[in-house]
This record gives C-alpha cells, structure tokens and sequence, in this order.
C-alpha cells in the first residue's frame, strides 16, 4: 500500500508539474503617501513557471490584497511590466528558471507614479500620443493607394509595439532626470516614425519632433532597444532617423543657406 500511495503521490506531482522546490519572492507593497516595503513570499515552483505565474500563487494562496496590471499572458496586451531583480520586464514573459538562484525581486516600473503595489499610473502615456499630430493622408491622392512593398515594409516594425512602457520606464531621461513634460520618450519617438514614414502622410512633424517631443535629449544608448519585448529596433530605425531630419532642418549649413536666401528673396517680393 505503501508503494502504491508514493507511486501515486509522484503521478500527481509530475502531471500538476511541480518540481518540490520553492522559490522566494520579494515583492514591493505600498501606496503613495504611507511607507512601502518588500514582502517575503515562498512559492511552490512548478515547470515553466514565469513571475506572473508566482504573482497569481500569492494573490490567490498567500496575499489577496496584491495589486498587479495584467490581461492576456501571452506577452502581447503589454500590461504585466514591472521590474524584476531591477530589470524592466514583462512578467509573463519572464520565466523563474532562467532567473539566477536566490531571492526574485519584483517591483512597480520607476518611472511612473504608483498606484498600489506593482500598479503604476501610465495616463500621461496616453496624453502625449494624443498630442502628436495624427496622421494626414495627401489631398487627392487617387484611390484604392498604392504603396511599394518596401514602405509597407519599413512601417511593420513600428506597428509592432505592444505599449509595455519597458522602454519609457528604461529611459534615463524620464527615469533618473524626470523630463516627462519636456521629452515624448521612445515609445512615442516609434509612432511618430511610423506616421513619418508613411509615404501617404502629408502632415510634416519635424519641428514638434524637436521641440514638444525633445528628441535632442536622446543620446542614444539604446537601453529602450535593449528591452523591448517585440525587438523593434527602437534607436536605430526611428530615432535617430528622425534625429537626423531634424540637424537636417536646423542645422545643415547648406540648407541653411537657401532657406535664408529663399527669406531674402521672399521679403524683397514683399517690399515690391
């Protein structure tokens, strides 16, 4: 009877999947405005186990009152980021196992303000993306469009974004100097590349690009590439292409000189 019950016992822990270790937690609580701490929680590891797996353990076995942002875990809504062991991550995206041993810290994104918990308030986000100019397809253009593959092409990558926030959390100039009302950050630099380089789009956003969105704070070190969960390459084929339609407009030397040639010309007209 004995080896029947132990036979048994290891059927059922095999199909559940646990593995009978534990794995530790350190998750951040706290509210704005009262004293934050990091709360220890052991939870029983199972095979493939990723952080929002943990976070769902403790909710429903150890701590109800946990708040954490979630929806689909299948990396794609963008809901789940938070920071773990300091690094800006997906939680459903991140699996325990490929985490070093000891402790897993999980913490709220820095960059935004707190909510509760691992909940951060994301609003302004969506306040600056509705301050871009929207796109402006050309007057007259006959339709149904038609576009070259390789413009469409150039457009998939930016589509992509899932808006996690990992690269605006990552951002030095939002997360350490708190340029939020001067700097659009990389997650919106994407979209304004997108609506840029649509070859329908008339509307010309170069100068919001370097004043409201502050792009010449950018000084690229592609930390937001390096986090981004769809892998766009975020400096290299938005930001600095549009950095360089800026120093274009602003600072070419020989640009310069026909513009101010073409005011010269301009006012001598008026004068007339």
């Amino acid at each position: 009877m004995t080896d029947t019950a132990e036979a048994t016992t290891d059927i059922r822990h095999t199909q559940d999947g646990r593995t009978g270790r534990t794995v530790r937690f350190s998750v951040f609580r706290g509210v704005p405005g009262a004293q934050a701490s990091y709360v220890t929680y052991d939870v029983p590891e199972v095979e493939g186990m990723v952080v929002l797996d943990a976070i769902h353990y403790i909710q429903k076995n150890l701590d109800m009152d946990l708040a954490c942002r979630w929806n689909c875990k299948a990396a794609k809504c963008g809901s789940c980021s938070a920071e773990v062991n300091g690094h800006p991550v997906l939680m459903c995206k991140t699996r325990v196992d490929d985490l070093p041993e000891g402790t897993v810290t999980v913490a709220p994104m820095k960059t935004f303000p707190l909510v509760k918990d691992l909940v951060t308030d994301v609003s302004r986000n969506y306040k600056v993306n509705a301050a871009i100019t929207p796109f402006t397809p050309r007057k007259d253009e006959p339709t149904p469009w038609k576009i070259q593959q390789h413009d469409i092409e150039r457009l998939y990558e930016f589509r992509k974004c899932i808006e996690c926030f990992l690269c605006m959390d990552v951002c030095h100039i939002l997360r350490n100097h708190d340029l939020h009302e001067e700097y659009y950050g990389p997650r919106y630099f994407v979209r304004m590349a997108g609506l840029e380089m649509h070859p329908m789009d008339d509307a010309d956003r170069t100068d919001e690009i370097r004043t409201a969105g502050g792009i010449g704070f950018c000084n690229i070190t592609k930390c937001c590439t390096d986090v981004c969960p769809e892998h766009i390459h975020i400096t290299d084929n938005a930001i600095i292409p549009m950095k360089e339609r800026v120093a274009d407009r602003h600072w070419d030397p020989i640009r310069r000189m026909f513009t101010k040639k073409k005011q010269t010309a301009n006012a001598a007209d008026a004068a007339e």
